[in-house]
């Protein structure tokens, strides 16, 4: 069986590699977001860094200032990145934003490593704040680009790994940070150097990002929608691994201009417009931002950013020792990561991992909570070592459902001629509760102290029957097919594909996907498509290959 399984997974490689090198290629530059949260709560904890900027002869409240203000000044910058990477995107393309927002990460990391250099510790703590907004800037474009990149080029039957593989390089980021951490603390001599060191090694994954991206296509849906056909066939081929005149790459094709007939090149005010043009796209662009917005309540980022410090309250007291719990920590959500693209995304889908995660990771807060309200003190107790091993598992649950899904879901239910901006503005809202949570996190642990890990606990909770009841399964599906999930019974379909959903439905069933699109293609012919379309005879053409070769709908190669 396992044997079965490997032959099956290494033949998908195999057929797929021109895919999962773009996916691995554009995924780099998650490993640069990833590299950046796992960093700065480390840093923030040497005593070097601390004595360099002048904060040790300062007061306990204005060094928690201090600390908040360098990890959120990232993310304002990451706010301002993702909210106008819709227009970029859309005038330049993809790629070209994605390179330069490699060349700004680059720029900002450099900076950060040099703060300092040849002025006072006041002025030097001002660039770093400069650098660390401007760096926010270039992985602000990345996080908002990448997944929408990566859905729009990935075949289907790979989509959700392709995409999902965007939660791997985040823990491979924060991994490698956390530990490039904890061997500063114990190699390197207290001194400038021993925190410079993490700014300079963050440089490595922009680079890497940089260079393998030269290498990749634009994607085929940004050249359709400047009606680039032959581009875009080109694009098709190199990604499905076929020639250009392959029935795949022209049936691809041939949907991916139907979907767009009547909606290139829309200008970023029409495509916010259009969000509301009815209530089905208004809820298709909804979802990204209020999947992203639950998955900063899950309490993740205040884990990533005060780790050490959480640490440090259950019990571990040395600097050394609580940054080695916490590169643990980032091990374990790197591994969990890696079995869920190999094993599970596609296997379960996108609703059962955020129905399963966000229980998982619920009853590991609300344990956490427990503890920490049962133990003020920071002594270690038997239930101390529990408490660790829970946040380990809170790692495990997340990486199993809301670190990836979200991202995955989004981009594949925001509706293909508004897909960049429904992303900037999900992405928008990533970085603007991030910002909120790395602000209001340390203020919660001071005044409600346990409760913090109780209201992440519940939040997993609500999210977890969110998913459950309103989120129909998207996954298998084209994506100009997903709109029919959400054009009728939404809450029917939603509980038909949940786990024992269809005890509260009785006999009631949802309209099928195929009998959706029956109607809607009776409704539209393709003389009328071909009439809106720019090149009438080549759109006519490409419709009736499309009809010559309908019985090819399940080739997993379309995208």
């Amino acid at each position: 069986m396992m044997a079965t399984t490997l032959k099956r997974e290494l033949r998908d490689i195999i057929r797929y590699r021109n895919a999962y090198f773009l996916a691995f290629s554009a995924t780099i530059g998650y490993a640069c977001f990833g590299w950046e949260i796992g960093l700065i709560g480390g840093v923030l904890t040497l005593p070097s860094f601390e004595e360099y900027f002048g904060l040790l002869s300062e007061s306990a409240s204005t060094r928690a200032s201090v600390r908040a203000n360098i990890v959120s000044v990232l993310q304002a910058g990451g706010f301002f990145g993702a909210l106008f990477s819709s227009y970029f995107a859309s005038q330049f393309g993809r790629k070209p934003v994605m390179l330069v927002s490699a060349a700004i990460y680059l720029i900002g990391s450099i900076i950060q490593s040099t703060a300092g250099i040849g002025s006072s510790p006041a002025v030097g703590l001002q660039i770093l704040y400069f650098s660390r907004f401007l760096g926010g800037i270039g992985v602000g474009l990345m996080s908002a680009l990448v997944p929408t990149y990566v859905s729009e080029c990935a075949p289907r039957a790979i989509r959700g790994r392709c995409t999902g593989s965007i939660d791997v390089a985040v823990g491979l980021g924060s991994m490698l940070a956390f530990w490039v951490n904890y061997s500063v603390s114990l190699n390197i001599s207290p001194g400038p150097m021993q925190w410079r060191l993490p700014f300079i090694a963050q440089t490595v994954p922009g680079a890497l990002f940089l260079f393998f991206m030269l290498f990749q296509p634009e994607s085929p849906r940004w050249f359709v929608e400047r009606g680039r056909y032959e581009d875009a066939a080109a694009a098709l081929a190199y990604i499905a691994n076929k020639d250009q005149d392959d029935d795949a790459v022209v049936l691809t094709l041939s949907e991916i201009r139907a979907d767009f007939v009547g909606k290139r090149r829309l200008p970023l005010l029409t495509q916010f417009r259009k969000m509301g043009e009815s209530k089905t796209i208004l809820l298709r662009c909804i979802i990204p931002s209020l999947a992203t917005f639950f998955q900063q309540w899950t309490g993740t980022n205040a884990i990533n950013y005060y780790t050490p410090e959480i640490f440090a309250a259950l019990g571990f007291s040395s600097t050394s020792s609580a940054l080695f719990a916490t590169g643990i920590y980032g091990v374990v959500k790197f591994v969990v990561a890696c079995i869920t693209l190999a094993f599970v995304i596609e296997r379960w889908g996108r609703k059962r991992t955020l129905i399963y995660g966000g229980l998982g990771q619920g009853l590991m807060m609300l344990w956490i909570g427990g503890y920490a309200g049962a133990h003020p003190n920071q002594g270690i107790v038997p239930a101390t070592y529990v408490s660790i091993v829970a946040i380990y598992l809170f790692g495990v649950s997340f990486g199993l459902g809301w670190g990836y899904t979200p991202l995955v879901l989004g981009s594949e239910v925001a509706p293909g001629h508004l897909r960049t901006a429904v992303m900037a503005i999900a992405a928008a809202t990533t970085w603007l509760f991030t910002y909120v949570i790395a602000q209001i996190t340390p203020i919660m642990l001071d005044r409600i102290t346990y409760g913090t890990y109780l209201v992440f606990g519940v939040a997993s909770f609500i999210m977890a029957a969110w998913a459950y009841i309103f989120i129909p399964e998207t996954t298998g599906y084209p994506l100009e097919d997903i709109k029919y999930l959400f054009e009728k019974d939404i809450i029917v379909r939603s509980l038909e594909d949940a786990p024992g959903g269809r005890i509260f439905l009785g006999k009631r069933r949802a309209v099928s996907v195929q009998e959706l699109k029956a109607v809607d293609a009776l409704s539209s012919s393709p003389k009328d498509i071909s009439e809106e379309a720019k090149s009438r005879s080549e759109e006519e053409s490409a419709q009736d290959h499309s009809l010559r070769n309908s019985q090819k709908w399940d080739d997993p190669l379309i995208i």
